[in-house]
């Protein structure tokens, strides 16, 4: 077993896209501190080599294969689990495609659609069948992904940009609709990372020379806490790593 204290002993996470990079690193950190993760992916190989993993260092997981573009799926997540579990304590949607980088005029509509699809209407419908669930929690912890190109400023950068933009104001308006639950919302900014969808998108960039997923997750574990107070801000990993550094200096 590992030594990372079980501060999330007894609770129970849903992370997306947990079988690679960022996500995975996700999930077997919060296995590591005690939660029962439900890990969902595309694919049953892939999330059964996650599990091998997860046993190493906890309980096993549950494992879900969801192609996140069928709604009708994931409308019927919320219900399956209530049955199961009666309540939901983290959602982690991690889950994200990269799609064209190209020209928006060059850009086609089903290639759009895919990446909107997934990366900004999933967690909606994510939102609409787990918020019942979450608001059974006694600290209910929503976790978003976002990114830089959010800004708009980056040419080339199409779906992706505009569904991390949703994805922004999709977080913060959540976070204030739950102001008076205990749901609390964080909008994660990561930065540069040593992933597959980064080496997709900058292939001359060294690899070595970015931060792996492991060295994020410990900001998503923090955030997962029942006493984070985090509510409708970005949180970037960069600054995030500063201030944890400085306060480890001072103490």
């Amino acid at each position: 077993m590992s030594e990372v204290p079980s501060i999330l002993k007894g609770r129970l996470a849903l992370v997306t896209g947990a079988t690679r990079g960022l996500g995975r690193a996700i999930a077997l950190s919060y296995a590591r501190a005690g939660a029962h993760v439900i890990a969902v992916g595309r694919t049953q190989g892939a999330l059964e080599e996650l599990d091998d993993e997860i046993q190493k260092v906890g309980e096993p997981a549950t494992l879900l294969t969801l192609d996140l573009r069928k709604g009708d799926k994931i409308d019927a997540l919320g219900p399956t689990i209530f049955e199961r579990w009666g309540k939901l304590d983290i959602f982690v949607g991690n889950a994200a495609l990269l799609g064209p980088l190209s020209p928006l005029p060059h850009i086609t509509a089903d290639s759009w659609q895919q990446v909107i699809d997934v990366n900004l209407t999933a967690n909606w419908r994510l939102i609409r069948t787990l918020d019942p669930l979450l608001k059974r929690s006694d600290a209910g912890r929503v976790i978003f992904l976002t990114s830089g190109a959010a800004d708009g400023r980056h040419a080339y950068w199409g779906p992706y940009a505009v569904s991390k933009a949703g994805i922004e104001c999709l977080g913060t308006m959540y976070a204030a609709e739950c102001e008076n639950t205990p749901i609390r919302v964080a909008i994660v900014n990561p930065g540069a990372m040593r992933t597959g969808m980064r080496a997709k998108a900058f292939p001359g960039e060294d690899p070595m020379s970015l931060p792996a997923p492991e060295d994020v997750a410990p900001l998503f574990l923090e955030l997962a806490r029942p006493e984070s107070a985090v509510n409708g801000e970005v949180v970037t990993f960069r600054d995030w790593k500063k201030a944890a550094s400085v306060a480890s200096v001072r103490s």
